[in-house]
């Protein structure tokens, strides 16, 4: 169905910006992303969150832990704020329940935010980090725009299946040769620690002080959900774009549902109607 997907030739300047980037993205430097494990910490992060723009989105999400799921436990919130250019890491681990019950000055807690349909928030693939939120916090995410859903959405092949991040990020991020290189070394060097098929562990998320391979490693997927967002963004369509609202809302309630298993291969199955 190649006729479904077109190039937006009215792109906006925003999004031409964000495909483009201000430059390469420094995977390797630990010193860019901060660490919030304080409550007034966290207050003071709330208080930059307010009247950001919401086109194009300003935060991108990521969600890390230890059997990310209403089985497991939830380590770090990976926070990206588009218009400061800037990767926070809350840690759960640390602060549970403050971290989400905390107020900003004007009372707004990250509940809020996360929960608010008018505050678009950007994941790839929300069902386990909403499984993981939703059982532990009791927060019901909304406004949410899925990104895996926005790449199939755009395909001009097969819409069969879904395509994992790290797919996506090869094809679709633009990552100049230093960002490639960058960007595998710190991704590799991370999975070593964490993946128990490579000899790691996910306890290491529950760590602290963190390893400065786990904080690269935290930062590093959610810096580019932006490229990705921009690049999706000017192949869709209206109708597509519909679709993707619609089944990214779908994918929230289903993961709230009991009988929800974030594992397996039915995962990997394009939503019905799809393909």
């Amino acid at each position: 169905m190649a006729d479904s997907v077109v190039t937006r030739a009215a792109s906006t300047s925003e999004d031409e910006a964000l495909v483009k980037s201000p430059g390469n993205i420094n995977f390797d430097d630990a010193s860019a992303v901060d660490m919030v494990d304080t409550v007034p910490a966290l207050s003071m992060l709330l208080d930059t969150l307010g009247g950001l723009p919401t086109q194009p989105p300003s935060l991108y999400l990521d969600l890390e832990g230890e059997n990310l799921s209403r089985h497991g436990s939830v380590s770090i919130l990976q926070l990206y704020i588009l218009p400061t250019n800037h990767t926070y890491l809350l840690d759960v681990h640390t602060l549970r329940d403050a971290a989400f019950s905390t107020p900003g000055a004007n009372g707004q807690t990250l509940k809020n935010i996360l929960e608010s349909d008018a505050i678009p928030k950007v994941f790839f693939d929300v069902r386990n980090d909403s499984d993981a939120l939703y059982s532990h916090f009791s927060i019901s995410l909304a406004g949410v725009q899925d990104l895996q859903l926005m790449e199939l959405a755009t395909r001009t092949f097969s819409r069969k299946h879904v395509n994992g991040l790290s797919k996506c990020i090869e094809r679709d991020a633009h990552l100049s040769s230093a960002e490639r290189l960058a960007w595998k070394a710190v991704k590799d060097a991370g999975v070593k620690l964490f993946a128990p098929e490579h000899g790691g562990s996910y306890t290491v998320f529950n760590k602290r002080p963190l390893s400065n391979d786990i904080i690269l490693y935290c930062a590093q997927d959610v810096q580019l959900l932006p490229r990705l967002w921009s690049y999706y963004r000017r192949r869709i369509t209206p109708e597509w774009t519909r679709r993707v609202h619609e089944v990214s809302k779908e994918r929230v309630a289903l993961s709230q549902m009991a009988s929800f298993n974030g594992e397996g291969r039915h995962m990997a199955v394009a939503p019905a109607g799809w393909y």
